[in-house]
């Protein structure tokens, strides 16, 4: 699972395997260790809620995602799930989770459990 932070959004790009798990064990984490300390995120399902929603602990970000986003999420053609979360009177947060395409260009990461790029040209 990737996380991209900018500014007001965050953004977690997921493989085949990663959504598949996800569906299965309803829950998905990383985590990066600084020394002593550690940075985790993770990627939660929830019926609680209908759309994205964002936590942060002080060493983990938490994505809540509705239980009926990814029911069928990993054999569909949806691509992702956004939402906007206000979280105080003049911010707010902006939430992208999505499938991880291969890219088109030279990457030198390894792509073999991602989705085929649907820009791929033949």
């Amino acid at each position: 699972m990737k996380l991209r932070i900018k500014g007001n959004s965050l953004r977690l790009r997921l493989s085949k395997t990663e959504i598949e798990k996800l569906a299965v064990a309803d829950y998905l984490e990383e985590r990066t260790p600084f020394g002593n300390n550690s940075f985790r995120y993770a990627l939660q399902i929830t019926d609680a809620a209908n759309e994205l929603t964002a936590d942060f602990d002080g060493s983990k970000i938490t994505v809540f995602i509705p239980e009926i986003l990814v029911k069928d999420w990993a054999v569909n053609n949806v691509v992702g799930f956004n939402a906007t979360q206000q979280v105080n009177d003049t911010e707010s947060l902006y939430i992208l989770v999505e499938k991880d395409f291969k890219c088109l260009d030279e990457a030198t990461e390894d792509q073999q459990d991602n989705y085929e790029n649907p820009n791929k040209t033949c």
